[in-house]
Parts: C-alpha cells; sequence; structure tokens
C-alpha cells in the first residue's frame, strides 16, 4: 500500500516509514527548496515543457535551468522524452504533482492570510 493512500484519514496507528523511505522524502525536500527548482516544477506539474520555454518562463538562463533539470531528474522528480531533437520534461508522476500543488497551497495560505482548513 502506497503511504500516500492513508494521508487524508490521518490514521497515526499505521506503521512508520522506513529510513530508506524518510531518506527519499528529505531528498525530495532537499531539491524542492530551492526557487528556481519550484517554479520549474509547478509548470512541469502541468505538462511537458523544453529548456527553452522553461528557461523563458522563470526567468532564468538556460544552462542554468539545464542544471536545475538534471538534478531534478537524478532526483526522480522529472521524466523526460525525446521528440525529435528537442527533450521534454515533465513531473514524473501523480505523487510529485501533489506534493507541488500542496506546498504551493499552503505557502498560499501562509502568505495571503487564507483561513487554514483540514
Amino acid at each position: 500500500m502506497c503511504a500516500r493512500d492513508n494521508v487524508s484519514g490521518a490514521d497515526h496507528s499505521q506503521e512508520q516509514p522506513t529510513p530508506a523511505q524518510v531518506a527519499a522524502a528529505v531528498d525530495a525536500f532537499r531539491m524542492l527548496s530551492d526557487g528556481t527548482r519550484l517554479r520549474l516544477m509547478w509548470l512541469l506539474s502541468s505538462g511537458e515543457r523544453d529548456v527553452n520555454s522553461l528557461a523563458e518562463a522563470v526567468g532564468a538562463a538556460r544552462p542554468s535551468v539545464s542544471q536545475h533539470l538534471a538534478k531534478l531528474r537524478l532526483a526522480g522528480l522529472v521524466d523526460t522524452r525525446r521528440d525529435g531533437r528537442r527533450v521534454l520534461y515533465r513531473a514524473r508522476d501523480s505523487h510529485v504533482r501533489a506534493i507541488i500543488a500542496e506546498a504551493l497551497f499552503h505557502a498560499d495560505h501562509q502568505v495571503s492570510g487564507l483561513p487554514r482548513h483540514d
């Protein structure tokens, strides 16, 4: 069973995560702690994009974006596919997209003063 399957129920009687699971989660959060990488992941959560369109969207140099994407790919947060000579990037799966969305929804409540909810 996937750990996320029970997150919304907040049943704390389930087994604790393994050290390997905790290490993988820490690595993922470490990758997302950079503003440029978080912006890239937000864009990639809505679909595929190439390096040039990502660089333009985040206002960063193409080589810098390429380096960020390589780190995100090594961390298992991004997948790629070839389309002719272009490489298209996307968020790896629904778990990654959910992490990005929830982190930014939380941030929206934090900065806008919106009431918190469960």
